[in-house]
């Protein structure tokens, strides 16, 4: 269906809706902020036992072991209950979490509360995207979904400076106070997502048509049941369901049936590479990262930290806009090769001027005396962030909630979802003792995985913007599997009539088949 042709204005209720659900995003970028604005905390170093590399990067890689647990959870959950009520549970589990973070005396009191917090920041990871891809048209699904990333830039953003405000009060209510407030967005998810509708796709799998094509309606045609584009996706969505139906039972091994395996494989490698690009590093570890290149000081720190997140959320707004546009493969393409080349100049510029030394009574590699060296590594590194901001991290939620079949979409974006759960797990461990162990060769490591990912998205990866979720079939229908630059932006796309066509050859057939049985 080409996206060029003529179309209604775009009803404000649908962004409403899109967006509206993006704040289960937000909640894993509350997360990153609630550990990172602490490192430095000297009353949270004391309430919990001054952890050190390994046991840091524990308590912080508890979250994601609890995400990668939630984000499988989501393929039951949402085709049973529906995608809906899917995303209000999972802000009820993060409330649970965040009280249990908040009140937490010793590390394993915390870890319980950042497990469960990690359960619903896995939830909603990976059906927010999936919902939103479900609700809308194709000529801002991109958009839309894209903003699941810059709703975690925003958590990130948040919630660091509110550590930053809390960072002046004495004693444990600096710490305390921000995990607290960290469930009031929660709150607003579950109890603001009971005014919005299913996924029509969803009802129409559930034999709710007539609901379906209301919500299809009110969102894409101004209420008019009969404008055309609402008109072709219902036709399109029925006999998608209808074929999937006929292909056998929904399960996990359908996620290994020909054709479907090798975009389980993109979603989850996707999601992986955005995980092994070393965003994890500038978020989870800026402080670190920041010491390192010589600027110590936890006021002055902090101050840079925020400067990265600011431009984070500024960074994703071009992506947001022109993601349908740009499509997603010049942007994975353009993003993988920037942050190698700015992480391979921080590792450069850190193994050249640095060496071992000691910063808050820990051992740092530290560049000392080089205060050009310094701003460098703190101006690449916030390159690198922008670089992450308007490519990869848009394009890491919004290509695989669109590449999936109905019959497989939730339990394969579940699958792919939790991919970026288990590497940022491992990360999350690893990096603390990489830093003090093997230093600037951690960003040399960084480095070269996006280099690698720019030769896995060349060869692999087609280009999927403009079309709806059912005419991405003919997409990958086309082969290409290590050609991907092959298939053109036109290819799967088609109008009211050509879909109408299909329906009644498919309906013919079915006939005739039918006839042939019973004359048989």
């Amino acid at each position: 269906m080409s996206i060029d042709g003529p179309r209604i204005l775009t009803p404000p209720l649908q962004y409403i809706v899109g967006s509206f659900a993006c704040i289960g995003g937000g909640l894993f970028g509350l997360d990153i902020s609630s550990m990172s604005g602490v490192l430095s905390n000297h009353a949270y170093k004391d309430t919990f036992g001054n952890p050190g590399p390994n046991a840091q990067g524990a308590i912080v890689a508890s979250m994601p072991a609890g995400s990668f647990a939630g984000a499988l959870a989501v393929s039951k959950m949402a085709d049973l209950i529906g995608r809906k009520w899917t995303i209000i549970i999972s802000g009820w589990i993060w409330v649970i979490g965040s009280v249990l973070q908040c009140a937490a005396v010793n590390r394993g009191m915390l870890v319980v509360g950042r497990v469960i917090s990690g359960l619903s920041v896995g939830i909603a990871s990976a059906i927010v995207p999936v919902y939103q891809s479900e609700i809308t048209e194709p000529r801002i699904r991109g958009r839309l979904v894209a903003m699941q990333q810059w709703s975690i830039t925003w958590g990130i953003l948040l919630q660091y400076f509110v550590e930053f405000g809390c960072s002046y009060i004495d004693g444990v209510a600096s710490f305390r106070i921000p995990w607290g407030l960290q469930m009031i967005p929660a709150i607003v998810l579950s109890v603001g997502m009971l005014f919005f509708p299913e996924s029509p796709r969803w009802l129409v799998d559930h034999d709710r048509d007539a609901e379906a094509l209301e919500i299809l309606a009110d969102l894409h045609g101004g209420g008019d049941p009969n404008n055309e584009l609402v008109q072709l996706e219902i036709a399109e969505i029925k006999g998608q369901v209808h074929f999937e139906r006929t292909e056998g039972a929904k399960s996990y091994l359908d996620l290994f049936r020909p054709g479907i395996f090798r975009r389980v494989t993109l979603g989850a490698s996707l999601q992986m590479w955005s995980q092994l690009s070393g965003m994890n590093i500038m978020m989870y570890y800026i402080i670190y990262v920041f010491q390192g290149a010589g600027l110590t000081g936890r006021r002055g720190n902090l101050i840079a930290d925020s400067v990265q997140y600011v431009l984070n959320v500024l960074f994703t707004i071009p992506a947001i806009i022109y993601i349908d546009k740009w499509g997603r493969r010049p942007m994975l393409l353009a993003g993988t090769l920037l942050m190698g080349f700015w992480l391979m100049l921080v590792g450069g510029l850190q193994g050249r001027y640095g060496e071992w030394g000691r910063v808050d009574d820990d051992r740092v590699w530290v560049i000392t005396g080089h205060d050009g060296i310094t701003k460098a590594v703190i101006v690449f590194s916030y390159l690198f962030v922008c670089s992450f901001a308007i490519t990869m991290g848009p394009v890491s939620w919004t290509y695989p909630a669109e590449i999936f079949p109905m019959r497989v979409r939730a339990k394969a974006v579940s699958v792919s979802t939790a991919a970026n759960w288990a590497f940022n797990f491992a990360l999350a461990w690893a990096v603390p003792p990489g830093l003090s162990n093997i230093a600037y060769k951690t960003y040399f490591i960084f480095g070269t995985f996006n280099f690698a990912a720019f030769v896995h998205i060349f060869f692999m990866f087609p280009e999927t913007a403009g079309r709806t979720l059912e005419e991405i079939e003919d997409v990958f229908a086309q082969g290409h599997m290590f050609s991907a630059w092959s298939i053109k932006r036109d290819v799967g796309r088609k109008t009211l009539s050509d879909v109408r066509q299909a329906h009644e050859k498919h309906e013919v057939y079915e006939v005739a088949s039918h006839d042939e049985k019973a004359s048989a």
